[in-house]
């Protein structure tokens, strides 16, 4: 058994030294390539016949799957597009979010007069009485009487102070009147709430007098209150009645007031209280004074 045949080992050296100048010659000269492809189409069908059982297995795992299986992985993916829709809606949410932000940023930087920032945490629903509820109060320097404003025009004022909230009731209200002037042509009355977030009535105002829709209304600045010259509403509607001394003027706020969630605080240092603490002075007028 263990006698060494030396034909045998000759044999198997040459094969070796074969083998070895085949490969040489084939690395450096790609004369082997047609031999290459001929013994791989030659095996193909071998390859696939080896492989054949795999694949039909797999196949049946992926087309015979069971009904409880369909409906399981159906739930399962309804239960995810539920969730990923919801998370679009809240994405959607803080988009809108985010542009009245940048809206209310970029008016703050236009405005001259120092502002704060707060969010509304309630709203009074009584039809008859337009007040929010504020994120800031004495502890954030908020004082009664303080203008409220967002990005396109007054909003109200302030008209009581908490330690961490306030409390503002909007040019709507019944019992609010805020000064006005018609910036074309300067004149001068006030604006009534009225109880409806999209009308303001303009009284006194005679009917000779050159009002018409679409003029702008600001800001007077009596009563040092409000600061001059912030856009309040613009004319809607403009009546005269022969049998009246006063036309019948409505105006429409610029302020969205039935929808805001941002507000900005005027600091308006014609109306800030005297004392070193500003927000725990009573103010002098009563809070629904203009």
């Amino acid at each position: 058994m263990f006698t060494v045949n030396p034909t045998a080992t000759l044999r198997l050296g040459l094969w070796v030294i074969l083998s070895i100048a085949i490969m040489t010659v084939d690395h450096r000269y790609r004369y082997l390539d047609g031999v290459r492809d001929v013994l791989s189409t030659a095996i193909y069908p071998l390859q696939y016949l080896a492989r054949l059982p795999n694949d039909v297995r797999t196949w049946l795992a992926k087309n015979l799957v069971g009904r409880d299986v369909l409906l399981e992985e159906n739930a399962r993916l309804h239960e995810k597009q539920i969730f990923l829709n919801a998370q679009l809606q809240k994405l959607i949410t803080l988009e809108a979010e985010n542009r009245r932000l940048r809206s209310l940023l970029e008016s703050a930087v236009n405005t001259p007069e120092p502002v704060l920032l707060a969010e509304l945490l309630a709203v009074d629903f009584d039809p008859y009485r337009h007040h929010i509820l504020l994120n800031r109060g004495r502890r954030h320097s908020v004082y009664e009487g303080e203008p409220v404003l967002d990005q396109h025009g007054i909003v109200g004022q302030i008209i009581r102070v908490d330690p961490f909230t306030s409390t503002a009731i909007l040019i709507t209200d019944p019992n609010h009147a805020l000064p006005i002037q018609i910036d074309r042509t300067g004149v001068r009355t006030l604006a009534l709430g009225t109880g409806n977030f999209q009308e303001l009535e303009l009284p006194h105002i005679p009917n000779n007098e050159d009002v018409k829709v679409g003029d702008l209304l600001v800001t007077s600045g009596l009563g040092g209150r409000f600061p001059r010259g912030y856009p309040v509403a613009k004319v809607v509607k403009v009546e005269f009645d022969p049998g009246s001394p006063f036309a019948h003027i409505v105006a429409r706020p610029l302020a969205a007031l039935d929808r805001i969630r941002e507000v900005m605080l005027l600091e308006n240092k014609t109306d800030m209280p005297k004392s070193s603490a500003p927000a725990m002075v009573e103010p002098s007028t009563p809070p629904h004074s203009p």
